[in-house]
């Protein structure tokens, strides 16, 4: 059963169109720099979940207030003037922690854009597995801001922004599977700052190495061509990241974000050798396999197989058969 992602774009001409800043979430706004308002504003649903991001010309004050029970994860994206929450000074790319039932307000001098992401708190157990202080409720019941080093910061502001410019392209819904490695990737996209910013953890000795890569390699085998996200594996078998690109860079000499993208290839490989390039499009199955940048996508996939998606496509068993019947049209 396909689950419904619900998306929502719009182009917004006053400041009244951001009470709905962080879908699901009541904002007070007023408008504090002079001229006209010019803004846009995209919410992406997965079931209770969403990701907001917007964008506006002219600063602004925003209030929420204390009544909304979700946890609110927010990131600076852009701006051209200062930009405060609570009394945190913001910079591209830094991240505010919202607790539930909180007050929070914000004031942006200038244009500005945002993304934020509205979770259950409970949900941060098991999207948290592998990491303690992230997996603990405790933590998320704390204001806090993090500040972005200029790698990861860059990489997420980027990688939110492709997330949700395909999924607003994406017409029908998708399976379940699909639907939460797209969540996760967006929560890992905003918590990776936060992740970066922690200190690292001295949790003693990895598990056996070996042991730890087979039951992971195991694991996939088990869920099939669908794409499983690094999050999905350090909740499943209770280890950090850090640990995890341990055991992996022993073992195979590579870490495990790379090996499940090889993975992810490997499935569109068979998947388009099955296919017919009369009816397949090779953006989908991307999609449906974790990927949204067609040009990184076909970089990869040649790097790995030593040609174009669209070579192993039209060579599959029906592409073979359809240039053979063209052939024996021709010469019969």
């Amino acid at each position: 059963m396909g689950r419904s992602i619900q998306i929502n774009t719009c182009s917004l001409d006053s400041f009244e169109g951001l009470h709905q800043a962080i879908q699901g979430s009541h904002v007070e706004v007023t408008q504090l720099g002079r001229g006209r308002f010019r803004g846009a504003l995209s919410h992406v649903g997965i079931g209770d979940f969403s990701l907001s991001i917007g964008s506006f010309s002219v600063g602004v004050r925003t209030q929420r207030i204390a009544t909304d029970d979700k946890l609110v994860i927010g990131m600076l994206l852009d701006a051209s003037e200062r930009v405060t929450h609570w009394s945190f000074d913001m910079l591209p790319a830094d991240v505010l922690v919202m607790p539930p039932s909180t007050e929070h307000d914000g004031s942006f001098h200038g244009a500005a854009a945002y993304a934020a992401i509205r979770l259950d708190l409970a949900e941060v157990t098991s999207l948290f597995a592998g990491e303690p202080r992230l997996s603990d409720p405790a933590t998320w019941y704390v204001k806090n801001r993090y500040r972005a080093n200029s790698p990861t910061g860059l990489a997420a502001k980027r990688r939110l922004q492709q997330i949700a410019s395909r999924l607003a392209q994406q017409q029908a819904g998708m399976p379940d599977e699909v639907a939460d490695f797209w969540k996760r990737s967006i929560i890992d996209a905003m918590a990776a700052t936060i992740v970066d910013a922690l200190p690292a953890e001295n949790r003693g000795p990895v598990p056996s190495a070996m042991r730890l890569v087979r039951n992971v390699e195991h694991y996939l085998d088990e869920a099939g061509s669908r794409p499983v996200h690094i999050s999905e594996i350090c909740a499943q078998f209770a280890v950090s990241r850090r640990s995890l690109h341990r055991a992996f860079d022993d073992m195979l000499g590579l870490g495990p974000v790379t090996f499940l993208r090889r993975k992810r290839l490997c499935a569109i490989h068979s998947a388009l050798r099955e296919s017919n390039p009369a009816t397949t499009t090779i953006g989908e199955i991307a999609m449906q396999h974790g990927f949204i940048e067609l040009g990184r996508f076909s970089h990869y996939y040649r790097s790995l197989f030593g040609e174009y998606p669209s070579e192993t496509l039209y060579m599959s068993k029906h592409g073979s058969l359809a240039v053979e019947h063209r052939g024996s049209l021709a010469t019969g």
